[in-house]
């Protein structure tokens, strides 16, 4: 009796550490994470299109994460998307005239910010702007734009 109750507790144990794999698994691939993220300093970017880049996107440089998404919205009286980005604070020596793309990576297509630095010698601080931008690429208006121009060489 004592022998199937250690197996139990075993099994019951062992059932317990998949579940918590699992919900840290979750939280890795949905880009969720634990801590607060107040920490470092906001940025902003403007794009004529962000394709489907969401909050908690990465933002990255030289291929690193130096920050997320905070926010998408759009504004009204320009008619471009605004991208709030959060920056980590060891990352504080964003050049001026960076370039802000965004990049798609993965076979899910998932979109993400990718900054390349520029080299002005003064830095973006909390609540810069970043003024050189490059929006998506969006797989359709390419395709699109492909078949228009095959068609007009045809005609």
């Amino acid at each position: 009796m004592a022998k199937r109750q250690n197996v139990e507790l075993m099994v019951g144990v062992f059932m317990a550490l998949g579940i918590v794999a699992l919900f840290f698994l979750a939280m890795k691939v949905s880009n969720l994470n634990l801590s607060a993220g107040g920490d470092g300093y906001q940025l902003t970017a403007r794009f004529a299109n962000v394709g489907s880049l969401k909050v908690r996107s990465p933002v990255t440089m030289a291929g690193v994460r130096i920050g997320r998404v905070e926010a998408v919205r759009f504004d009204k009286a320009t008619y471009e998307a605004v991208v709030s980005m959060r920056i980590d604070a060891e990352v504080d020596s964003i050049p001026e005239d960076t370039f802000a793309n965004i990049f798609t990576s993965g076979l899910l297509g998932e979109q993400y910010v990718g900054l390349e630095p520029g080299g002005s010698q003064d830095f973006l601080r909390d609540g810069g702007e970043i003024a050189n931008t490059q929006s998506a690429l969006v797989l359709e208006q390419m395709i699109g734009q492909f078949l228009f121009k095959k068609a007009g060489e045809s005609g």
